[in-house]
């Protein structure tokens, strides 16, 4: 089976095509990062103009890529949520339209899911129960899957998300968007820092985070101080570290809680080097498991396979379009 998957959920065009003997066939993203970065974030109306705007070409870039046809395509799955409505509408509306002229099924992909299970595209030999850090522009979440279908949440931010924290203070610093690979670069300049900031929630028995106070602290500090390339790299050393000793702090400790040794991380920022870097440190312990790089941020190979995963147990199939924002997972 042949599997086309499409993302739209924010800003990333994703398709890919998956297939379920040789695996993935090839992916194609397009980012609109020059379009929001001007604004400092995601604009959902420009963000859906452009999505229509290329879907149909990248359509045709990816089957000209795998020497396929579009008849060679067996099964259309796309993300239905969460995300912004009007990007959810413009691949849900896609896919659908697919499915009905090529008369082949299609199904519904939750994209928090899709991320969850990413590593095991490359990772044959994962296979849950694992423990998962899920944490991007949107979300961080910590649970506990048992096997496809069966999570249970642990614990989740409280207020903004760790990829949410890394833009704003970078907008603060005067960096561009997206701002986490921003501060990574400035933070990869020097070895240390004179600034120690708060770990929120770092020593608290639960499995919940909180950056906002980090955020708020961070961002006064910014406002009171005259900017220098040296002060910019200062203060997102500390800032970037205190972010992923929270990160790795919980999720180490859900892993000794539950002792369950697989670990996966995924999300936009499982890209960030430092993190991979220092969870790599814990291997000798435990099994640590990281997407490819490519498929870290938003992309339609994630869709593809979990498409894949889902449908057999989920082939109910309609032309009805019902996106959902939200997600059971967040």
């Amino acid at each position: 089976m042949i599997i086309l998957g499409i993302e739209s959920s924010c800003d990333e065009t994703g398709l890919a095509l998956y297939d379920t003997n040789c695996g993935m066939l090839g992916h194609v993203v397009n980012s609109q990062h020059t379009i929001h970065g001007k604004y400092g974030g995601v604009v959902p109306e420009l963000a859906s103009r452009d999505h229509v705007l290329k879907l149909v070409p990248l359509l045709d870039e990816l089957l000209n890529l795998v020497k396929l046809k579009l008849s060679d395509i067996n099964l259309v799955a796309f993300t239905n949520g969460p995300g912004l409505l009007g990007p959810l509408l413009t691949g849900a509306s896609f896919a659908k339209s697919l499915s009905w002229t090529l008369k082949i099924p299609s199904i519904e992909v939750d994209h928090l899911e899709a991320h969850i299970f990413s590593p095991m595209i490359s990772e044959k030999n994962l296979k849950p129960p694992f423990i998962s850090l899920l944490v991007s522009g949107g979300h961080t979440i910590l649970s506990s899957i048992t096997d496809k279908s069966n999570y249970k949440i642990l614990g989740k931010t409280l207020d903004d998300s760790a990829g949410e924290v890394f833009d704003k203070v970078a907008r603060h610093l005067g960096l561009p968007y997206p701002g986490g690979p921003e501060i990574s670069n400035a933070s990869s300049k020097i070895s240390s820092s004179s600034f120690k900031f708060p770990r929120p929630m770092i020593n608290t028995d639960c499995y919940d985070f909180s950056f906002s106070g980090l955020k708020t602290h961070v961002t006064q500090l910014i406002s009171k101080t005259t900017l220098t390339d040296e002060l910019i790299s200062d203060i997102s050393y500390d800032f970037e570290n205190a972010i992923l000793d929270v990160l790795i702090s919980k999720t180490l400790k859900a892993s000794n809680d539950l002792n369950i040794s697989d670990i996966v991380i995924s999300g936009g920022v499982s890209a960030n080097k430092r993190l991979r870097e220092r969870f790599e440190k814990e291997k000798n312990e435990k099994n640590i498991y990281f997407p490819d790089l490519a498929f870290s941020t938003d992309n339609g190979a994630m869709i593809a396979y979990m498409g894949w995963l889902k449908y057999y147990d989920n082939n109910n199939d309609s032309l009805e379009i019902n996106p959902k924002p939200t997600s059971s997972l967040a």
